[in-house]
């Protein structure tokens, strides 16, 4: 994956604070420098267990298990039929668990993939940590300021080695993006704009009674730690919807963390010293509570990041984007404004549009140096390095940065009111709410892990 020098003789304190205050660090750690516990031998399988048996969860254990040197020793699901389902489709060796912490316990387990609805991902992921379990997490790694640093806290101190599921990371147009933006072709750039668009239309998803849970369902259990409500049969569904209910804090925390951490790799951004947003439901008439609309704006010193994601205007960015324009599907995308051009970026899309016809002197994104190190892919990245104890390019601690900020912009969401933070101290500044509101209240019997977050 590409040998990095410069980081040969570095602690991994050094690393640690270094990356806390936004400092750019290498994206693979030593394994000198993350000497940790519970090595895979070169010859010993690895072991997984998949947390959340539905829709993105199966894909990830899939993904895993196509590789010869993977076995799936358990799967867990508060649903009887999904993990029952996941066994026989993908390991029928596998045991079923209905409680999580059981699997944990397990010593033979190296590593948990983790793909519950998001309000179980910043508790699981601790558990995992304190339990000696190197973890993957899907998106959203958390939906609280204090979960995300609980999380980074957790892995850092117990040495473990961590994914987050912005599969597209891996991409190899990502990676080219990152190299053209580091190259400097651009120019100096002031602002990136970043977007999500899905016009649902005014019934949004649709109406669901809320009923009791049928039969294998233990709801009390799949709501945990978030306050309690009734059993809806679309926030029960998959990721999809799970967007469209504030449980899981709305399509911000659902989409933001693809399309933002492009900006934030390519630039090597920190957390936002300022978060502001705004928002709210507008036109969406559905059995959902999340905004249909929200803007948000990360102001750093001398630039501007924003992102903005509608479920009621797909805002021409078919045209933009080249895309079909007789369909209003989801739309992303990046715009990187440069003092020299505007580069557009999509998933798998690249187009720079200079700024005069001679200003970018026939630039084209092939003559951009490599800057980072092509990905054998994002999961394969994540076992390769359980192996060699050093961290995958999307690891808690690089990604707490873009989740943060995007806990940042819920709260301000919240409040009403820009949140100010400073990124080396890691606290929010002069709003002691703010403060207060950022540490999420679990529901008994569960306990947020306040000793990684005394104070905020």
């Amino acid at each position: 994956m590409g040998k990095n020098t410069k980081t040969a003789n570095v602690s991994r304190r050094e690393l640690l604070g270094a990356a806390a205050m936004g400092v750019a660090v290498p994206y693979f750690i030593p394994s000198g420098v993350l000497a940790a516990p519970g090595r895979v031998g070169p010859n010993d399988k690895i072991n997984v267990a998949l947390i959340g048996a539905n829709g993105q969860g199966n894909y990830d254990l899939g993904e895993v298990l196509q590789y010869p040197d993977v076995v799936a020793r358990a799967v867990c699901d508060v649903a009887e039929a999904r993990r029952n389902k996941t066994i026989a489709d993908k390991c029928k060796d596998a045991k079923g668990y209905h409680d999580y912490r059981e699997v944990l316990a397990r010593k033979d387990i190296d590593a948990v993939i983790i793909a519950t609805s998001p309000h179980w991902h910043a508790k699981m992921c601790v558990d995992a940590a304190e339990a000696g379990k190197d973890f993957y997490c899907e998106k959203p790694m958390t939906l609280h300021l204090a979960e995300s640093l609980a999380v980074k806290r957790a892995a850092e101190k117990h040495q473990r080695v961590t994914q987050v599921g912005t599969q597209v990371h891996a991409s190899k147009n990502f990676h080219k993006i990152v190299d053209v933006i580091r190259c400097g072709a651009l120019g100096p750039i002031s602002t990136v704009r970043c977007f999500h668009v899905l016009n649902q239309g005014k019934k949004g998803i649709g109406q669901a009674p809320d009923t009791d849970p049928p039969k294998g369902v233990d709801w009390d259990f799949w709501l945990g730690p978030a306050p309690k409500r009734p059993f809806n049969e679309l926030l029960f569904r998959d990721s999809y919807h799970h967007p469209s209910f504030m449980i899981s804090g709305g399509w911000t925390p659902g989409m933001a963390p693809h399309v933002i951490d492009l900006p934030f790799w390519a630039l090597e951004l920190g957390v936002p010293p300022m978060t502001s947003s705004a928002g709210g439901r507008y036109v969406i008439e559905d059995c959902g509570d999340a905004y249909d609309f929200h803007q948000v704006t990360w102001q750093y010193p001398k630039f501007t990041l924003t992102w903005w994601t509608s479920l009621i205007n797909n805002y021409a960015y078919n045209t933009v984007l080249q895309a079909s324009t007789k369909a209003v599907g989801r739309r992303r995308g990046i715009f990187f404004h440069g003092l020299k051009g505007t580069l557009i970026a999509d998933y798998d899309y690249l187009s720079i549009w200079p700024e005069g016809e001679k200003v970018l002197d026939d630039f084209k994104p092939e003559d951009a140096p490599q800057s980072v190190p092509d990905s054998p892919g994002h999961h394969r990245e994540w076992l390769d390095c359980i192996r060699s104890r050093s961290q995958p390019s999307c690891n808690v601690s690089y990604h707490h940065k873009l989740d943060a900020a995007i806990a940042l912009s819920m709260l301000s969401l919240e409040l009403g009111r820009s949140i100010r933070y400073d990124p080396v101290a890691e606290k929010i500044i002069g709003d002691p709410e703010a403060s207060r509101r950022a540490r999420p209240v679990y529901r008994e019997p569960w306990k947020f892990p306040d000793q990684y977050v005394p104070e905020l």
